[in-house]
């Protein structure tokens, strides 16, 4: 029986420690998937969350790996794709925002608008991605709602029309002030928030003496805003010119019900979605879909390879024969998978939004389109420009085999980009990722999955640029510069600092020296 229910496919993305971890665990809870939460610096006997899986991850309290999580709320199935939180997994970031339809961006109430926020919300801006903004942590002192209204508008040209306001000041947050209905909204504690949060709505007249003052001040701020005329556009959101926004604690689990309601009262459904070649895919199409995600080490009782699929149109079935369009191969997914955190479990059918893994499917790569029926390709997920390198080597010799099949490994999931010269040879690859944390997560994976300990020497490189053929002969030789080929074919010069790219570039207008998407400042 086909599933008819909308979807709703979102990413949860911020500045590492603004809580998303804790957001993406409040958000199951209210929608009755888990029965108690558990914060990723919980105390006592309070579990990791469920989006975070990695020994790594609860031992350092962040998100590594994104992880999907798909739940039924009001009648409708939402995919949420949460993002690493720290700030060296980028990459991985960029990744998962190819495959999301909008996303909630969370802001720390007395940070404001932090380095990463800034880059992702350009990141979301350049794809198009409509964005939804929460302002977390009210249940902490910060800065006051106004200033982060005018931080939003002055430093990302968004407007924010928000559509909840706090009662009570940061710090002491009683509830809020709905702006579309007028109410009350007021919040009560649960011990350590574990448990969803009672709320009771009220009208303005029946706002208790306790209250009063506070929603006075929240009710002459409301409007203010209205007559600043901030409030909220429908068409004006999805054309990526407004951002709705609502004040909530993810860890107090204020504010959450609120934001999913939101997501499926706003936020757009899947769509058409045009290929390479400018055919567009309807969602009422044959099944397609592209891979924006490899992960391997799920499980310690196997070496399973997972690759996570967006299902872009047409109804998936397991056991389908499916086409490969990079190789044009088919191959059968009787193995489909969907993924709760670590959890999987096998798939029957699947549609437009949703998220799927395919198990052990050895040829899917980043970026790859898998149809049936009429060809489609999606265009490929691009990379982040490295700014950390390490020529790498195997740690133990006798072991070379299992170096050089786990480093592959790791290159086809995209932890690291691995980079080849003739003059470094096959046996000292050069390892570049925008975060020096990658090479932790590639140390331990090579340790203890491939069983081939690793050797690092660090290489004072910082900036890289696409060049081509030409462009790797003719700097060759010149002093702060090396020429190394990526695993696709692409050309990448490596300099000491911006400073000796720029000159290069500037003295040899005619060499190819392209900066990479999305890369640092």
């Amino acid at each position: 029986m086909s599933d008819t229910r909308p979807r709703r496919t979102f990413a949860v993305i911020s500045h590492p420690d603004a809580g998303k971890s804790t957001l993406t665990e409040a958000l199951a809870l209210h929608a009755r998937v888990i029965t108690e939460a558990g914060a990723v610096h919980g105390k006592g006997d309070r579990r990791a969350t469920v989006s975070d899986w990695m020994a790594m991850e609860k031992a350092r309290g962040i998100s590594i790996t994104s992880a999907a999580l798909q739940f039924v709320y009001r009648d409708h199935v939402i995919n949420l794709v949460d993002t690493p939180g720290h700030s060296d997994f980028s990459e991985d970031t960029y990744r998962v925002l190819s495959a999301v339809d909008s996303a909630v961006m969370l802001i720390d109430a007395g940070k404001g608008l932090e380095p990463q926020t800034l880059k992702l919300f350009k990141v979301c801006a350049l794809r198009g991605i409509p964005v939804i903004t929460v302002i977390n942590k009210w249940d902490r002192p910060g800065l006051s709602p106004l200033e982060l209204m005018d931080e939003i508008e002055r430093r990302i040209k968004l407007r924010p029309t928000p559509l909840t306001w706090p009662v009570g000041e940061a710090g002491d947050f009683r509830g809020v002030l709905d702006r579309r209905t007028g109410e009350f909204v007021k919040y009560t504690r649960t011990a350590g928030g574990a448990t969803i949060a009672p709320e009771r709505r009220m009208s303005p007249t029946e706002v208790e003496e306790v209250d009063a003052a506070v929603w006075a001040d929240a009710v002459e701020e409301h409007e203010l805003l209205a007559l600043d005329e901030a409030d909220h556009d429908q068409k004006r959101f999805l054309a990526g010119e407004t951002t709705p926004v609502m004040f909530a604690s993810a860890l107090q689990n204020f504010g959450v019900a609120q934001l999913l309601d939101l997501l499926l009262d706003l936020a757009p459904e899947p769509s058409a979605t045009a290929g390479v070649d400018g055919k567009v895919r309807e969602v009422g199409d044959d099944f397609s879909a592209f891979i924006f995600k490899v992960q391997s080490g799920m499980n310690n009782a196997h070496r399973d390879r997972l690759a996570y699929a967006r299902v872009v149109s047409g109804r998936f079935e397991r056991g389908m024969v499916v086409t490969h369009a990079s190789t044009g191969r088919p191959f059968a997914t009787k193995y489909a998978q969907s993924v709760f955190g670590r959890d999987t479990a096998s798939v029957e059918h699947a549609s437009p939004g949703d998220i799927i893994g395919f198990v052990n499917a050895q040829a899917l790569r980043v970026g790859d389109t898998v149809y049936v029926g009429d060809p489609i390709e999606y265009p490929p997920v691009p990379s982040f420009a490295p700014e950390h390198f390490m020529a790498a080597s195997a740690g133990d010799i006798g072991r070379y085999k299992q170096f050089r099949r786990g480093i592959e490994q790791l290159d086809q999931e995209g932890v690291v980009q691995v980079l080849r010269s003739d003059l470094r040879g096959d046996q000292s690859p050069v390892l570049a990722a925008v975060g020096p944390l990658q090479f932790e997560v590639v140390e331990d994976r090579m340790k203890n999955e491939f069983n081939s300990p690793i050797r690092f020497s660090r290489l004072d490189y910082q900036v890289a640029r696409i060049t081509d053929a030409d462009g790797a002969l003719a700097l060759r030789g010149k002093r702060g510069v090396e020429v190394l080929q990526r695993t696709d074919g692409t050309h990448l010069a490596l300099f000491v600092d911006q400073w000796r790219a720029n000159v290069t570039a500037r003295d040899n207008p005619d060499i190819l020296l392209e900066a990479l998407p999305a890369g640092g400042s």
